[in-house]
Formats: C-alpha cells, sequence, structure tokens
C-alpha cells in the first residue's frame, strides 16, 4: 500500500514566512532512536509544544516523539540505517523527515496478527500522522517523511 497522497504542503515549493529547521545526522549505531528522539523532544520544547499546555497537546507531542522513534527505527531495521533526521516547524505545521542511503521505498503492509511482534510503524504512522510518504534523493536513497499539525491551544 502506498503513502497518502494528499499532503498540506508541496516539498518542492518553499514555505512563506518564518520556518525553523533543525537536522542531526545519524548511524545505525545502538541508540540512534533515543538519540532521535531526544532530539525531537528538545525541538519541540524550544517550539513550545513541551511542557503541553492541556490533554490534547501532550497527546500530540507524545505522537510526534513516537512517530520519530518508528521512522528511525524503520530506517535501522528495514534500509541501510539513517543517516540524518530532519525536524521543519512552519507555524503549526511540524514535518519530520529521516533519510538513508536505500534506494527502496517504504511500503505499508497489511495487518498482521494483533499477536505476533513487529511490522506496526508505518501503520502507526500512518494514523497518526496528518500525510506521510517518500521520496527518492538524487544520487540514491530515498527520505522518509510526515506532517503534523499542532493542535490550538485551549483559551
Amino acid at each position: 500500500m502506498a503513502a497518502r497522497p494528499t499532503r498540506p504542503t508541496d516539498p518542492d515549493r518553499p514555505l512563506r514566512g518564518s520556518t525553523d529547521r533543525r537536522s542531526l545526522p545519524l548511524t545505525a549505531a545502538p541508540g540512534t532512536v533515543a538519540r532521535g528522539r531526544e532530539f525531537t523532544r528538545t525541538a519541540l520544547r524550544a517550539w513550545g509544544w513541551l511542557p503541553a499546555p492541556d490533554a490534547e497537546a501532550r497527546a500530540a507531542a507524545e505522537d510526534v516523539l513516537l512517530m520519530t522513534s518508528e521512522l528511525v527505527t524503520n530506517a535501522c531495521q528495514h534500509a541501510t540505517g539513517p543517516y540524518l533526521l530532519e525536524l521543519t516547524r512552519h507555524g503549526p505545521l511540524l514535518r519530520i523527515s529521516v533519510s538513508d542511503t536505500d534506494d527502496r521505498m517504504p511500503v505499508l503492509r497489511p495487518p498482521r496478527v494483533p499477536a505476533r511482534p513487529g511490522g506496526y510503524g508505518l501503520r502507526v504512522v500512518d494514523r497518526l500522522a496528518t500525510a506521510w510518504g517518500s521520496e527518492p534523493l538524487p544520487g540514491g536513497g530515498k527520505t522518509v517523511w510526515l506532517e503534523v499539525v499542532r493542535p490550538p491551544a485551549e483559551p
């Protein structure tokens, strides 16, 4: 199954206004997933997602951390290992992308037997992200990305 075709932003068109981008070089070494998650947590704090003002915002921030872990884990387990985690914030829109040198695009697998472990990473991303997909990189490899929109703060 392919990624959802609907996308709130077009990666070929630059975003207007203030954009904040943070990058973390990665390797497929032990601790990579934890490093990516902590890097994302630090960015969420800087951007005001954490500490969360209410339950909905807290859940959204936790979902972002989970999905970041899933993208990095997938690059470690199913590709040649990640080499870059990039977070891009534009207003309430957050794009998380993980790049690796493997040309194979991710595939959303059909649901598995619930009692069996593994194979749920992209399914989690598919359920929680506003949009997600992958794109080949010039010279080889790919970037797998997802987008989420920060929930509005309660008055």
